[in-house]
């Protein structure tokens, strides 16, 4: 049994290194070591969307892992995939944006929107098909929203000359390749500012590494400080604004794309931009952004609540607040989150975690604080919507940490980018 046990470790380690192998030389195959950053414009309102690219840029270092290229999560409501001539799958990523909640809302039945925003793929050594996707409400598939050919060689591809700005280390762990790069951004920061900025994104890098799972991964991760400081007293480098969609604390930017810009040199798996205010509010979107107060007391948990969104792909578990957005939730689809279920599928959320002995649903009583079960109420319903902890920090700020089947959730995404 002794020998077995080597001989089957020896075999799972001889395959987890061949597949590292195979997956290093696909991305030494079809890309180069820079990047592209692609703009695209999303236009529609409730009942109808296009989208197509509006311009390229030749960046510098492709940061992103090398060996998972192919998004297996399958999160968002949006996906991109790169595809070659012959129609092999060589790249894909999942996100969200703030066009996909625009549409949930009142406007977007009155009238129509345009949103522009930035996305990274490793820079491509020949002709590829950039096919961009959107998730159906109706049947939770991705369908084809845009299909464009990209030549590496085309005289439209740009090299940027927008902002270079100063970019300082927080924390270094090691090559950003197999590393998760978080990097703060500073909105509303005068340069006389300078050293509060680098205080504000300590405060909070601190705060983040004390929870878990962060804390026992914090060797998984980089930490930068991209120094966006304002030129002029009455304009910040991004024009953040409050009351997003009416909601008083929904914290946002307008135009991804000036974003884009101002990241163009820099590492950024994960983006968390750092406003310079006291006024509670904040706002998270999938593999988008994560943006939030610098000087609001709760601004810790704030931080780790928007960047439960944008970084794990976390679904909101509150019910009872103020929200802006119409039937969300198809509730005879199973939501992409993996922190939330409408039972339709559960078997493939966090039902095996759950013990025999635990009712179901499970009672939002205090009996059960300490129990992974299903718990009634989330994403902003109160009914036929569950969660997985009675409560946790993507439910409120009061909440010790994050539940055990978000810090698993998380734990995947950390594991996408290092592994």
């Amino acid at each position: 049994m002794k020998n077995f046990r080597h001989i089957f470790i020896y075999i799972l380690t001889i395959y987890i290194l061949t597949s590292c192998v195979e997956n290093k030389t696909l991305y030494e195959t079809y890309f180069t070591d820079q990047r592209a950053r692609i703009n695209i414009v999303f236009q529609g309102d409730a009942y109808s969307q296009k989208a197509s690219i509006k311009e390229i840029y030749k960046e510098s270092v492709w940061s992103g892992s090398k060996n998972n290229l192919v998004d297996t999560l399958y999160y968002g409501e949006y996906r991109y995939s790169l595809y070659t001539k012959d129609g092999q799958l060589i790249f894909s990523k999942g996100f969200n944006n703030l066009f996909s909640e625009w549409r949930t809302i009142e406007q977007a039945k009155l009238t129509t929107n345009e949103f522009v925003e930035s996305h990274w793929i490793p820079f491509p050594k020949q002709i590829v098909d950039f096919v961009l996707y959107y998730r159906d409400k109706s049947s939770g598939e991705f369908e084809e929203l845009h299909r464009e050919t990209i030549d590496p060689n085309s005289k439209n591809i740009s090299i940027p000359k927008e902002f270079n700005y100063q970019i300082d280390t927080i924390q270094y762990s090691g090559n950003f390749s197999n590393k998760v790069d978080i990097v703060f951004v500073a909105e509303g920061y005068s340069h006389n500012e300078s050293d509060k900025f680098k205080d504000d994104v300590n405060r909070a890098t601190e705060y983040l590494f004390s929870m878990e799972p962060y804390s026992t991964r914090r060797s998984d991760f980089n930490v930068w400080a991209l120094n966006s400081f304002n030129d002029q007293d009455d304009k910040t480098p991004l024009s953040s604004t409050f009351s997003t969609f009416g909601i008083d604390r929904y914290l946002t930017i307008p135009d991804h794309s000036s974003l884009g810009a101002i990241l163009h040199n820099s590492h950024n798996d994960a983006v968390y931009i750092l406003v310079n205010s006291s006024q509670y509010g904040g706002g998270g979107i999938y593999n988008y952004y994560a943006i939030g107060v610098s000087d609001h007391n709760l601004y810790g948990e704030l931080f780790v609540h928007e960047f439960g969104h944008s970084f794990g792909g976390l679904g909101d578990e509150y019910y009872s607040s103020q929200v802006a957005y119409e039937e969300f939730y198809n509730l005879n689809i199973e939501p992409w989150e993996p922190n939330l279920t409408t039972r339709v599928n559960f078997s493939n959320k966090w039902e095996s975690l759950i013990n025999k002995e635990t009712p179901i649903p499970t009672p939002n009583s205090y009996e059960y604080k300490n129990t992974i079960g299903l718990f009634e109420g989330g994403g902003y319903m109160s009914k036929d919507i569950y969660r997985p902890y009675l409560t946790c920090r993507m439910k409120e700020n009061s909440a010790p940490d994050f539940c055990p089947v978000c810090i698993r959730a998380i734990n995947k995404i950390i594991d996408s980018y290092v592994k």
